[in-house]
């Protein structure tokens, strides 16, 4: 397994975390090799409304979606960006404040430079953040590291 799912799985291996993907049907890989994959609807929004549903104390939620990052945080869950940015409940208002911002210039035809390219560098700093909370979860005793046949019976 490549790319970000990969370093998930390579980095979660070992501490010996349970993977859950969420993916839309759409989305259905054939044969997936490592972690257990949910696959929802095609709408829009509903990998989100199964991350947001599902989402509890112990779990890390990777995702580059601020919304959902609010909506898992007071659930007691931790919020992971693709880039290795950890977000908070403190921190979360200023980024949803800034997400509103960017929209109202957007909606006035004013847009910037988009996101930034994807690089090593960023990979390498998404990797060890999730390092970072897992070891950290590890330590405070409130790392779940559930095997996959306990959340199938979710």
């Amino acid at each position: 397994m490549s790319g970000k799912k990969g370093e998930i799985v390579s980095v979660a291996r070992e501490y010996g975390a349970a993977v859950v993907f969420v993916a839309s049907y759409k989305n259905r890989m054939a044969d997936p090799e490592e972690g257990h994959w949910v696959y929802v609807d095609p709408h829009r929004e509903s990998a989100d409304i199964y991350i947001a549903n599902h989402a509890e104390t112990g779990d890390i939620v990777v995702t580059q979606d601020i919304g959902l990052e609010s909506l898992v945080l007071p659930k007691g869950a931790s919020a992971l960006t693709p880039r290795g940015t950890i977000y908070t409940e403190s921190s979360i208002g200023p980024a949803l404040d800034l997400r509103y911002l960017a929209a109202k210039e957007r909606s006035r035809g004013r847009y910037g430079k988009g996101t930034k390219r994807f690089t090593a560098e960023d990979r390498e700093h998404f990797a060890r953040a999730l390092a970072e909370m897992l070891s950290k979860m590890e330590q405070k005793g409130c790392f779940r590291g559930r095997n996959n046949s306990e959340r199938e019976n979710q």
